[in-house]
Parts: structure tokens; C-alpha cells; sequence
């Protein structure tokens, strides 16, 4: 689902942003999504995302993932979970009688 939100900043920080949204032959909601998904996705890749995240990271302002807590599956339980998934009743089949049909 897409969202809409507004963007407070110094006029001359949209300014900024705006050349660097020209300079990547981007909009400027797309550089702004862009830059917001480098900070946060630690799967950003591609050699723009990298210099940010780098940057994001000395800056301390990189999100970073939780460790894992708790103790991890076992190969076995992994191959049993992936075994039953799917076996569940459909969504649309729960559509489709929520509609009387």
C-alpha cells in the first residue's frame, strides 16, 4: 500500500534535495523514498545505496536489524515448516463465501 506524507524542511535543504533528485534523474518523492529505504533496508544495494549507507552509518543514523532472538529452527524444522506451508485454506476461498458467492 502506498502512502502519502508531508515533508517539513529548510528551504534550502529541499533545494539540496531536489538538485540531487535532478543529478540521479529522479523525482524528488522518488530520491526522498530512495534515501529513506537506504537509512532503513539493511538489503539496500547498488553502488548509490552503499555510498548513503555508509555515509548514514558514520553519521550514526544507519537503522541496523535486531540479532536474532531465541534459538534458531533446525534445518529439519525448517524443511517441516516449509513442507505445511501452503496447506492452509485459500484467502479467496474465504473472499468468495464472505461475498455469498
Amino acid at each position: 500500500m502506498v502512502m502519502q506524507v508531508s515533508w517539513r524542511a529548510d528551504e534550502e535543504l529541499v533545494e539540496r534535495a531536489k538538485r540531487r533528485a535532478r543529478d540521479l534523474n529522479k523525482s524528488l518523492n522518488g530520491y526522498l523514498s530512495f534515501v529513506v529505504d537506504t537509512a532503513t533496508n539493511p538489503e539496500a544495494a547498488g553502488t548509490e545505496a552503499e555510498r548513503l549507507r555508509e555515509r548514514f552509518a558514520a553519521a550514526g543514523l544507519l537503522a541496523e536489524s535486531p540479532p536474532p532472538r531465541g534459538p534458531l529452527p533446525t534445518e529439519e524444522e525448517l524443511v517441516e515448516a516449509r513442507r505445511e506451508a501452503g496447506k492452509g485454506t485459500p484467502l479467496s476461498d474465504y473472499i468468495t463465501s464472505g461475498r455469498g458467492e
